[in-house]
């Protein structure tokens, strides 16, 4: 019988697949998209993806065999694997890299090393203490994984010890790969019992001299609210584990202390009880002609832009739409951009579409999401809301897809590889499943209107509010004018000011918006003008003052808070600026009756907080809600009659091509969050230049104005859409080297591209975990081929990784970066 082999996507930046010869047992189970576990190199074992079988023996001679077939039925379709093959071809990266970020974890793991002594060993008496003591603990465990080894025995060393064992062939060393299996359930950690506050405060005293401890039971008690509350609410372990930097074995410290318990939940959240479904309110007169015109335009494209005011009521066209598909028996993707949204827009679809809506993002536990994986192939869930990584779910028969605020740049994939871009993607999934496509949005994206206009995508738009209600009422305040005439109150005008009095006397609600979190970006000395900066970054280290400690932003450094100046030894450190943290505290200082929170990275990071937060502020248990960008998007409040824009300059003041229309799309859609019902909004904009065209246009809210003016000038200096970007960063951890590879890379590209290539230049921040930048940007005009300039690129990117002394050079390509 003819050999028959396979070609295998693993999960590593390899730009090939693997071809293995598959054994005569696994010949009837392997297929595409089945997983295999296959030895890659020395030692290692992977879960791979058969990609192709066939009778093509390969060229080289030590053809390696399938170690293991995972599955009896595909976990991939045939969809998504040319779904991946486009991803990686576009966005300059490896198939690899596209299944790493596609599949669950768990339904992808790598090999563990798993150790045991060797059963012919029983010279105990000749070895040393830190070796028998290994041994012991080995013998006790009968197979122990190396990666735990330094916890058990407590000794830094340990890797060291094992290789000399190993080579005295006292202990054995294999590989493993270890499939879960079954009903997920989830470990969640709680307090053995209700402590006091004056009891946990003792409790940490005594734990300071046991760090990872005391690390430990303070991250359990920031995560929960414990202090404030003395609520005792569950936390998922590898949630608690992650946050506080820390290994299992610290839980077990606590445990035999008496102070947590380890608990077993079933996790039945993919198993939520069906509730009742109601029939979708019938349209007003301007929705039902936008929704009968979508309806005809998709019969001709696949794609269409629905431009709609902020309350337009898009969102009821979308309920419309799915209702229309679902009767076909077809699936649905509804994307967001942000998870904060999902709490909002989940309780909105279930009440017309029942279980059958699954929300599906990043905070989702990893057997949650394999679970989902399964339900979305074996077409258990018809509806998935989600933020860009559904984009990968193996849709059995989806029929449309939802990219709702489209615009937004939390769509894009930053690090690691793929560095794609949902909405792009959606578009091409959408021509690969021949799935509708719906793209939404206030304030479309340049490129998306520019699509539209040019008649690739089909157009719709909604021009007034619901109901007919006002657009809310826009005050641009000048602040510098405010300071000169010392009218400011700390960092409110009197006009935001008298709004939040005013809207505070009526019951109303406030939403102040300032797009940097923290208490302040920066502490200055008052003598010498010294600034604390991050050791491992270009920037300044920012005050968080809840937590007392000095954070950067781009590592996670944080350190105690100087008692004096470095430079000078001066005692007055004074605070720079403000964040959101510092207009929570104010509030509460201005305003002493107002119920205020706080919306942001740092108050969000439970797994439920974000619903949370939102419920509290929809039941009006938060009277002023302060946050950065996450309050700025589709969320729809009753009762919100005030906005506020703390300081709308810093939006403007970036250097990049789309800083002006990122500013207007943020002002343009945090207003829109006010007065959506029966009572008018008011938006007050604070910032130092209100004649600045920009701030004209949002007080017009005027989107074609803004777009004809960003299409002029990006035509003049041949931005997107008038061109296709890549921008490529080279990181060294020496800046002299860093240098010459730069130089010679984007010499290059210039070859090719000539005028078309930018830099290399050093980026605003830098330098970030010890890492030198430079980034080099390359112009695609649109009259070339892209696919031969992606090669040419790719070359040239080759080339430069061949020369002496590349291997500690690291070279990151973005594709259309944003």
């Amino acid at each position: 019988m003819a050999d028959l082999f396979a070609d295998i996507i693993l999960p590593l930046a390899v730009r090939n697949c693997y071809t293995y010869r598959v054994p005569e047992p696994f010949r009837e189970r392997a297929g595409p998209g089945i997983r295999v576990i296959v030895p890659f190199g020395a030692k290692k074992l992977y879960t791979g993806i058969i990609r192709r079988i066939h009778n093509d023996r390969p060229e080289y001679q030590n053809i390696k065999d399938i170690t293991d077939v995972v599955d009896t039925e595909p976990v991939v379709n045939e969809t998504q694997l040319k779904f991946w093959e486009w991803m990686a071809g576009y966005y300059l990266c490896y198939e690899g890299e596209v299944m790493k970020a596609a599949l669950p974890s768990s339904l992808c793991p790598e090999s563990e090393t798993l150790l045991q002594v060797n059963p012919e060993f029983d010279d105990f008496d000749s070895l040393d203490e830190p070796s028998r003591h290994l041994i012991n603990i080995i013998e006790k465990k009968k197979v122990i994984l190396l990666k735990g080894l330094p916890v058990l025995i407590g000794n830094q060393n340990s890797l060291k010890l094992v290789n000399n064992l190993i080579k005295k062939n006292i202990l054995k060393a294999g590989e493993e790969v270890r499939i879960k299996q079954g009903r997920p359930s989830e470990r969640y950690v709680v307090l053995a019992r209700k402590f006091t506050v004056q009891e946990i405060e003792t409790l940490l005293e005594i734990l300071k001299k046991a760090p990872r401890q005391y690390a430990l039971l303070s991250a359990w008690l920031d995560i929960t609210g414990y202090k404030r509350s003395c609520e005792i609410i569950p936390v998922r372990k590898e949630v608690l584990l992650r946050r506080a930097g820390t290994v299992s074995s610290v839980i077990s410290s606590l445990e035999k202390r008496g102070v947590f318990l380890l608990v077993d939940f079933e996790d039945n959240r993919n198993q939520e009880e069906d509730v009742g479904t109601i029939i979708p309110e019938p349209l007003s007169e301007a929705q039902n002609a936008v929704y009968r015109s979508i309806n005809e335009q998709l019969q001709k494209k696949n794609a269409l832009l629905l431009h709609g005011v902020t309350s337009s009521g898009k969102t009821q066209i979308y309920i419309h739409l799915i209702r229309d598909c679902l009767s076909k028996g077809k699936q649905v993707l509804y994307l967001l951009p942000e998870i904060a949204l999902t709490a909002q827009i989940v309780e909105r679809l279930r009440k017309y579409f029942g279980k059958s809506v699954m929300v599906y993002h990043s905070r989702s536990g990893d057997r949650q999401k394999a679970e989902i994986w399964k339900g979305v192939m074996e077409k258990k869930y018809d509806i998935i809301l989600g933020v860009r990584s559904s984009i990968f779910l193996p849709f059995a028969e989806l029929g449309l897809i939802i990219v709702d605020e489209e615009h937004d740049s939390s769509y894009k994939q930053q690090d690691p590889a793929p560095r794609y871009h949902a909405r792009d993607a959606a578009v091409m999934l959408g021509s690969l499943t021949g799935a509708a496509i719906i793209l939404g949005s206030a304030t479309p994206s340049v490129e998306s209107f520019f699509n539209a206009k040019a008649g690739k995508y089909g157009f719709a738009e909604l021009k007034e509010r619901y109901g007919k209600v006002n657009l809310p009422e826009i005050i641009l305040v000048n602040t510098r004018e405010a300071y000169r005439k010392k009218l400011m109150i700390s960092h409110f005008s009197p006009q935001l000011y008298e709004a939040i009095e005013e809207a505070l006397k009526k019951k109303e609600q406030v939403l102040l918006f300032r797009n940097r979190r923290g208490f302040s970006p920066y502490l200055q000395c008052a003598e010498c003008g010294w600034i604390p900066s991050c050791e491992n970054c270009a920037v300044k280290l920012t005050y968080h003052k809840e937590i007392n400690r000095l954070v950067c932003h781009y590592c996670g450094r944080a350190k105690s808070v100087p008692q004096k100046c470095d430079m000078c030894g001066s005692s007055l450190l004074e605070t720079r600026g403000f964040g959101t943290e510092k207009i929570e505290e104010e509030i509460k200082m201005l305003f002493p009756g107002a119920r205020v929170a706080r919306m942001d990275h740092d108050t969000t990071r439970r797994p439920d907080s974000f619903s949370r937060i939102i419920k509290d502020f929809e039941a009006h248990r938060i009277d002023v809600l302060a946050g950065t960008q996450m309050i700025s998007k589709g969320l729809d409040f009753e009762n919100l009659t005030v906005v506020g824009i703390m300081n709308a300059d810093s939006l403007l003041n970036y250097p990049d091509f789309r800083s002006y229309e990122r500013a207007f799309q943020l002002m343009a859609q945090v207003s829109g969050r006010a007065g959506r019902r029966l009572k008018r909004g008011k938006v007050i904009i604070q910032t130092s230049d209100p004649e600045h065209r920009i701030m004209r246009l949002v007080l017009r809210n005027d989107y074609r104005g803004f777009y004809e003016s960003q299409l002029e000038e990006r035509k003049t200096f041949n931005y997107p859409p008038f061109c296709r970007l890549v921008k490529i960063t080279l990181k060294h951890r020496n800046k002299k080297i860093l240098d010459e590879f730069a130089g010679f890379l984007s010499d290059m590209l210039r070859k090719e591209f000539g005028k078309g290539v930018l830099g290399p230049e050093y980026p605003v921040i830098s330098k970030i975990q010890l890492w030198y930048l430079k980034e080099i940007l390359v112009k695609i005009n649109r009259d070339r081929s892209l696919q031969a300039s992606k090669d040419a690129i790719r070359q040239a990117i080759e080339k430069t990784r061949e020369l002496k002394g590349a291997a500690t050079l690291r070279i990151v390509t973005d594709v259309d970066p944003y």
